[in-house]
């Protein structure tokens, strides 16, 4: 299974993210959308499950996090400023899952931390920080996952 991971919108759709994205089963938001037509235009693509992050309006009903479980692996998705400044280890410290994806740095990494794969996709949308905007996307299969990260034009 193919698995879009994207955060950091902040109201931005970027047409590389989505052209990025195409081909997967499911795209997770890891916050800071930044409003419903965010989450309309990646739904062209799949079905999409987000979390709100620190600057998204309450109005938007997103949870704070989710826990999934696809293709029988645990995932966990929140935006990770519940844990101030958040490092892999940090959140695979507080929750348990194959697959951890946050955001809120901006700042995109793949990393495993014992046996869980943690995966910030970056910032998609206005470039910030420096930070070079890009996805990731997931792939599931035999019980096993992997990520990629994929830059996008600045």
């Amino acid at each position: 299974m193919l698995i879009g991971l994207i955060s950091d919108t902040h109201g931005l759709m970027r047409p590389e993210a989505l052209a990025a994205l195409h081909g997967a089963e499911l795209i997770l938001h890891a916050g800071d959308v930044g409003g419903q037509s965010i989450l309309r235009e990646l739904a062209t693509i799949a079905p999409v499950q987000a979390v709100s992050g620190n600057v998204d309006d309450p109005v938007l009903g997103l949870p704070q996090r989710l826990a999934l479980t696809v293709g029988g692996m645990k995932i966990h998705v929140s935006h990770g400023h519940e844990l101030g400044s958040p490092t892999p280890q940090k959140l695979a410290t507080r929750y348990t899952a194959d697959v951890i994806v946050f955001g809120h740095t901006h700042r995109p990494l793949i990393e495993m931390v014992g046996s869980t794969l943690v995966v910030n996709p970056g910032g998609a949308g206005a470039r910030r920080f420096n930070l070079q905007p890009s996805v990731a996307v997931l792939t599931l299969a035999n019980g096993q996952a992997e990520a990629r990260l994929i830059e996008l034009r600045a």
